[in-house]
């Protein structure tokens, strides 16, 4: 599909304009003042999330620039190629169908019958674990998207985890994270998922085989039943005595593979039921996202105002502060999803870019964050757009603890806003700082999968916008390539060829090194 390049639009120069306007100063409070309907205009409900995007630095005139941006750019006709299945991972030459995983059963579609007949299979598997009173642990092996996301997702789903069984995950090649994961588990009681497209990928299989190794060390037997593989790879898996895979496809990319065989670890944790459910609260986002016009779009809304702060009010992070606790791992995840979609400096036909894209994502559970960077946030001298997600019907009965933590919620997104004035400065606050506010009625499966469609389709729509294929990670290889050559290195020595950083420093990590 050819597309006009972002800055090369009429709007993209009429942005500029409006951008230089505002260097002169956006006032928030002037804006509410001026304006009584402000909060309407810029919150939306979608299904199962609230957004307000009232406190944010953007006026009626920029973003209709902005949706003016996005009909340049054909970011509408994008999304629909994405739904047709056509194959808009154009450097890999691969279809974008992650969304096929969370749709009804389609019939007259071969791979929604394959996603059907594999997720049937899958659920009925975490049915039957989660029923086995033998079973007591399981530990998923995995790294990046076989790790962020089920981790992200196990966590924040905790209050409808099946009581008996605890949820380990290990993705760091670093020995010591797998070590004591093993000195709380015994092998008779223990189910390893080792999941890996290809079931090579190197971090994983080593942690897979030291598991496999502790397993028969500590007298375990029957590895078929202790061990499942998620990967597309049944014959290595079958060599590594593994009977029991679900498999996936080459156009789920790792970072939208949850929703896949991927996502088994939450399945046994919150059953066949609630993994439903999940996907129904993806796939009620996916629809809006396909069907709602931009204006009252909330994936695009939202991924527009990603560009323009990114290229106009040169903002170069954005922080993400989930005040809930079982949204912990929700950062990690976002980072993720974001940075390693839309971290690119060159276009889809491999063009330098002359602007910037991704932002760096960063973030704490509130209130914690409170007490480490917000300082920053508040009087530093950067501005870095906030993102506060809440949710208003706890899980838990402790009383005062929700209304407090709600509490501290608005109340930093309005400091954020209003500021404090303080003539001897010390104690001055600016204020004029944005945010947006994100609001679950509960944390529940179908919410948590609607807000994490909704996060997919924004970053789908930056990365339109900028022309980027958002579905490549061609950088994430050269480390990989390098690592596999430099420990060959560790027993030899041989430093030939490294340039002399790395070769000093090889040799001082050495093992046995005085």
């Amino acid at each position: 599909m050819t597309r006009p390049r972002c800055d090369r639009t009429a709007a993209w120069a009429q942005l500029q304009g409006i951008s230089a306007q505002y260097a002169q100063g956006f006032e928030l409070r002037a804006a509410f003042a001026q304006d009584a309907q402000r909060f309407a205009a810029f919150s939306q409900q979608a299904p199962h999330v609230f957004a307000d995007l009232s406190k944010n630095l953007i006026d009626a005139a920029s973003e209709q620039a902005l949706l003016a941006l996005a009909r340049e750019t054909r970011v509408e006709a994008y999304r629909d190629a994405m739904f047709a299945g056509e194959r808009i991972n154009n450097t890999e030459n691969r279809a974008v169908k992650h969304w096929l995983l969370r749709a009804p059963r389609n019939a007259a579609d071969p791979d929604s019958l394959a996603v059907h007949e594999t997720l049937d299979a899958m659920l009925a598997f975490a049915e039957r674990v989660r029923a086995d009173t033998a079973i007591t642990d399981i530990v998923n092996i995995g790294i990046g998207g076989s790790d962020l996301g089920p981790q992200m997702a196990v966590a924040a789903l905790d209050a409808f985890s099946v009581p008996g069984k605890r949820c380990h995950f290990v993705s760091n090649i670093d020995g010591h994270e797998l070590a004591a994961v093993l000195r709380g588990v015994r092998p008779e009681s223990t189910l390893f998922l080792i999941a890996s497209k290809t079931f090579t990928t190197l971090e994983t299989m080593t942690n897979a085989r030291s598991a496999r190794q502790w397993f028969e060390q500590q007298g375990g037997r029957d590895i078929a039943r202790h061990f499942a593989a998620l990967t597309t790879n049944v014959e290595a898996a079958r060599a590594f005595g593994i009977t029991t895979t679900f498999g996936f496809w080459d156009w789920v990319g790792g970072r939208y593979s949850l929703w896949s065989a991927i996502g088994l670890p939450i399945a046994i944790a919150i059953g066949a039921e609630g993994f439903r459910e999940l996907l129904a609260g993806a796939h009620a986002m996916d629809e809006h996202f396909r069907t709602a016009p931009l204006a009252a779009n909330l994936p695009v809304r939202l991924g527009l105002l990603d560009v323009w702060y990114r290229n106009f009010l040169g903002f170069t992070s954005r922080s993400i502060a989930p005040y809930h606790s079982a949204l912990r791992r929700l950062p990690a995840y976002l980072q993720q999803l974001e940075m390693e979609s839309n971290g690119k400096s060159v276009d889809a036909q491999g063009q330098p870019l002359p602007f910037g894209s991704s932002p760096v994502l960063w973030g704490e559970p509130g209130t914690n964050g409170q007490h480490a960077y917000f300082q920053m946030l508040h009087q530093g001298t950067d501005r870095v757009p906030v993102e506060f997600f809440a949710v208003r019907d706890p899980a838990q009965a402790l009383p005062g603890h929700h209304e407090l933590l709600l509490a501290n919620a608005l109340a930093q997104a309005q400091a954020l806003m209003q500021g404090k004035a303080d003539p001897g400065g010390r104690r001055n606050f600016a204020g004029n700082r944005p945010s947006t506010f994100f609001l679950l009625d509960a944390l529940r499966p179908a919410s948590l999968g609607a807000l994490l469609a909704m996060y997919e389709h924004r970053v789908f729509t930056s990365g339109a916008v900028w022309g980027i294929d958002s579905f490549d990670q061609w950088g994430v290889e050269l480390g990989k390539v390098l690592a596999s050559e430099i420990a060959k290195r560790f027993d030899s020595g041989d430093v030939a060829g490294l340039d002399a950083s790395t070769a000093g420093l090889l040799q001082r990590l050495r093992p046995g090194r005085a």
